[in-house]
């Protein structure tokens, strides 16, 4: 009996412990496949199956006229499994693979024969060696596995060790052009700059997937184990930029940063009635192609420079840590200084001092001021920059003379709460909505002041672009409105979305966020603002046959550059043209330009060069004053066919000079063609034999001669000059540019067109 009770215990105890370990195991179970199903179904699918990405094709870039600004173009990666080269089971096959692969791929993909034997040691399936190869290397390394698959004695299966998958890579036709616009992408397709990384989900798309079926020695198996999901190419955008204004914009400037060897130079030019923007350039820039290296050389040097210091010099220097880092100037490079840089305005604020005053009713035309070269206001004693004054003026001698003082009185006259109403009504206190990364957004407090802060001395300060903080775009955006009638528009660089096919997907609208001022404001403004180019301060941005309105611009640098022991600073210019029909508006900044300084001197014929080309380039015809005409402009006649005497005559009725070559009675061709503008007082060189040979003549060098000076030099040498730039009527304008460099040989006849700038009167 006691045996049967000692029995009864032990089955109740081994059922209690199989009881204990089914419910562990059961514990385990649900363990297993509720808490940790999905992580081992993930690690037995990727035994089980190859999951490679197709990468989707990103959108293109396109200009206004559809030129390609950036594109995907296909490419392929290269990768090896390595662990079917350690699978091999006959050592000297093992290793002899090796060796090819290593020396192979090395030769082909240029790479170092150690980094390749590091890929092949691995125990991986799947090793990239390259990404991103052409077709011409992938061919070469096809051609190279066929070549030892092929071979008659110990052939080698490199075909299952090596693959090769489709891959994109983006392409920049341009390189620099607009780079720090466009911005680029990174080494996994997203944007990182600029359009592309503001606009990077639209223009990425959806990349792909193909799914491979693997046995046991992680093979891939047959085709019909294989799915493959397409990749959805991205939305391509076409920009409001036009190439050909872009150069325009980036020649011009790219001289002046050379001739002025200042740090930065940057322009915009919008569209004034939708805020569409056709240039805009930030120098120095960098290649798009190639955006990790640093192309500046004043940059490369900083870094070269800084990096180089101690701790200790580096904090006498008061030079941040941060700036021994590479990262920051690259950062500096690739930001897009018309956008995210800000600087004080100086005189072209007087546009929205006077502008604000008109809509008041406080001025009128008939507005008159007394400028004695100085104001005391609000306890401080601010100068004009003519310290001996103006005299009696006009209201339209305050933005023509760039007056402080009568801006000064203006700005009182509004008090602080109305003038700050103008301030955040031409949208100087909020972002300007423009569709491109790093817009700025105005710090109240620190690019300006709060209008619960606003005192009078600011407000002083303030009338005439001093003591805040603008950003070119905000500028040229405000300076737009006045050009628009009034209207203040939102600045675009994205004008559509296109899809795979090329259907508009989204078009963008020209948005007016408000109006800031009314049409007879904006058309006194307009008309005050051409007097500034006329005669004033910005006679240096004047075109001859088109009506330049303008302001310009000149402040110190806040925050000077510790390398320098002078002070620093920025000249502007900012306007419209045609002024009596405005279509585009223009701003030039110069930053720390050595030398002269002032706006009018170094930003106005800048500006003046741009207006002028972009014009021409638009197709807006000239409309050349009486004055004009008889000083620049004559049509070269049509002399072919004529007797060498009747020709004279033709010539000489049009006020223009002939140069006969060859004996022959009758003109056979001449130059210039017949149809071309010719300065009057030019010369037509005609030939009368028919073997004659073009005569050619060498450039002289018209830099820092008078116009008429320039004139006699050039027809002493068998040359026509076209003047451009400043008034032809000032006696001290001289030539600084010439659109055929000194010592080239051209045509006798040939039209070189000339620049020329004065100094006199356009210090601000």
């Amino acid at each position: 009996m006691k045996a049967a009770v000692n029995y009864n215990k032990r089955g109740f105890y081994a059922l209690i412990i199989v009881a204990i370990l089914a419910f562990a195991i059961i514990c385990r179970l649900a363990y297993l496949q509720l808490v940790k199903g999905d992580e081992y179904t993930a690690k037995t699918e990727s035994q089980q199956l190859g999951d490679n990405e197709i990468k989707a094709s990103r959108g293109t870039i396109y200009d206004s006229n559809m030129n390609i600004l950036a594109q995907s173009a296909s490419v392929w990666s290269v990768y090896i499994n390595p662990s079917k080269i350690n699978k091999i089971s006959d050592e000297a096959e093992r290793e002899e693979t090796r060796e090819v692969i290593i020396s192979g791929l090395a030769t082909l993909l240029e790479l170092d024969e150690e980094k390749v034997r590091k890929y092949t040691e691995k125990n991986y399936s799947y090793q990239l060696v390259k990404g991103e190869i052409e077709k011409d290397t992938r061919d070469a390394i096809l051609a190279f596995i066929d070549e030892y698959e092929d071979r008659d004695e110990n052939p080698l299966d490199l075909s299952s060790i090596i693959g090769i998958d489709p891959d994109v890579k983006r392409y920049y036709p341009y390189s620099s052009l607009a780079s720090t616009v466009i911005g680029f992408t990174g080494s996994d397709g997203d944007g990182l700059a600029g359009i592309e990384y503001y606009y990077n989900e639209t223009l990425k798309g959806v990349s792909g997937r193909t799914i491979t079926a693997l046995n046991g020695n992680g093979t891939v198996m047959p085709n019909q184990y294989e799915t493959i999901y397409e990749a959805q190419e991205g939305t391509s955008l076409v920009l409001t930029l036009d190439i050909y204004i872009q150069h325009i914009l980036e020649d011009v400037l790219s001289r002046a940063l050379e001739d002025t060897r200042a740090e930065n130079v940057y322009g915009i030019v919008m569209e004034v009635d939708t805020g569409a923007i056709l240039g805009m350039v930030s120098l120095p820039d960098y290649d798009l192609n190639d955006p990790f290296t640093i192309s500046s050389e004043d940059l490369l040097s900083d870094y070269e420079e800084i990096s180089a210091m101690s701790v200790e010099e580096l904090t006498e220097n008061d030079i941040p840590q941060e700036q021994t880092n590479k990262s920051y100037y690259r950062n500096v490079q690739w930001s897009n200084r018309a956008i995210v840089n800000t600087y004080e305005p100086g005189s072209v604020f007087k546009i929205i001092t006077a502008a604000a005053s008109i809509e008041e009713g406080l001025s009128d035309t008939t507005r008159e001021f007394y400028c004695g070269g100085s104001i005391d206001y609000a306890t401080r004693h601010i100068n004009c920059w003519r310290t001996s004054g103006h005299g009696s003026e006009t209201f339209y001698d305050l933005l023509k003379n760039s007056c402080n003082p009568f801006a000064v009185t203006l700005a009182d006259e509004l008090g602080t709460s109305r003038f700050y109403d103008y301030f955040e009504a031409f949208g100087f206190t909020e972002k300007t909505g423009v569709d491109t990364a790093g817009d700025l957004t105005p710090t109240e407090g620190v690019l300006f002041m709060s209008r619960e802060d606003f005192s009078k001395s600011d407000l002083a300060s303030y009338s005439f672009g001093q003591s805040f903080q603008v950003s070119p775009l905000q500028m040229i955006t405000a300076v737009s409105a006045v050009a628009n009638g009034g209207k203040l528009m939102t600045p675009y660089l994205v004008s559509k979305e296109l899809d795979a096919e090329g259907n508009t997907v989204r078009e963008a609208v020209p948005t007016v966020r408000r109006q800031v001022i009314s049409e007879s404001t904006a058309q006194l403004i307009c008309d005050n603002m051409e007097q500034v180019v006329a005669t004033g301060t910005g006679k240096n941005a004047y075109v001859a046959g088109y009506h330049v309105a303008g302001k310009t611009g000149t402040s110190e640098k806040l925050v000077v550059n510790n390398k320098k022991d002078t002070e620093a600073y920025i000249a502007s210019f900012c306007g419209f043209a045609p002024a009596n029909d405005p279509e585009i508006a223009v701003i030039i900044i110069v930053d720390e330009p050595v030398g002269d300084h002032g706006g009018g001197a170094v930003a106005a014929p800048l500006a003046g060069d741009v207006i002028e080309q972009v014009l021409m380039y638009l197709g807006v015809e000239h409309a050349y004053t009486a004055d004009e005409m008889e000083n620049l402009v004559e049509t070269a006649p049509d002399l072919k066919g004529l007797s060498v005497p009747d020709a004279r005559n033709k010539v000489g009725e049009k006020n223009l000079t002939i140069k006969v070559i060859g004996e022959g009675d009758t003109v056979i061709s001449q130059y210039p063609e017949a149809g071309r503008e010719l300065p009057s007082d030019g010369i037509v060189v005609v030939y009368t034999q028919p073997d004659y040979k073009a005569e050619t003549v060498t450039v002289p060098d018209f830099t820092g001669l008078t116009v008429s000076e320039a004139n006699r030099i050039a027809l002493n040498n068998g040359l026509n000059i076209r003047i451009s730039g400043s008034s032809l009527n000032s006696g001290t304008v001289y030539a600084y540019k010439q659109s055929v460099e000194a010592g080239q040989s051209v045509h006798m006849g040939e039209i070189i067109t000339v620049s020329f700038k004065t100094t006199v009167g356009v210090a601000d």
